[in-house]
């Protein structure tokens, strides 16, 4: 049965489970959205179902070099909101912390 719930919230921190890397959420996909030659690219025993969402993540490495991430929900956890996520993207996307997650800002109509 296809659960398009998402678990977490956009500006949520969270963090990679299999590969450390941290990241805040900025948009979520109900279900895997990328392209298949992506999802193939995946080693299969590593793979994640399509019928799950999928998280766009500003991300950083164990270096905090930032970069963009795509992760099926199942990989990811919460991580520690008091540890900032340093990616120039984030300033403008969120206007700061409340409570523990980024607060978005209001898009112009």
């Amino acid at each position: 049965m296809l659960d398009t719930h998402a678990k977490f919230p956009i500006g949520q921190v969270v963090r990679h489970k299999r590969f450390g890397f941290r990241g805040v959420i900025y948009d979520v996909d109900p279900e895997f959205a990328n392209t298949e030659e992506w999802y193939q690219s995946i080693p299969a025993e590593m793979r994640p179902r399509k019928d799950q969402p999928f998280y766009h993540l500003f991300a950083e490495n164990h270096d905090k070099t930032p970069y963009i991430a795509y992760v099926s929900e199942q990989n990811l956890e919460p991580e520690d909101p008091d540890i900032p996520v340093n990616h120039p993207a984030i300033a403008e996307y969120f206007v700061g912390m409340e409570g523990g997650v980024y607060r978005p800002r209001q898009k112009a109509n």
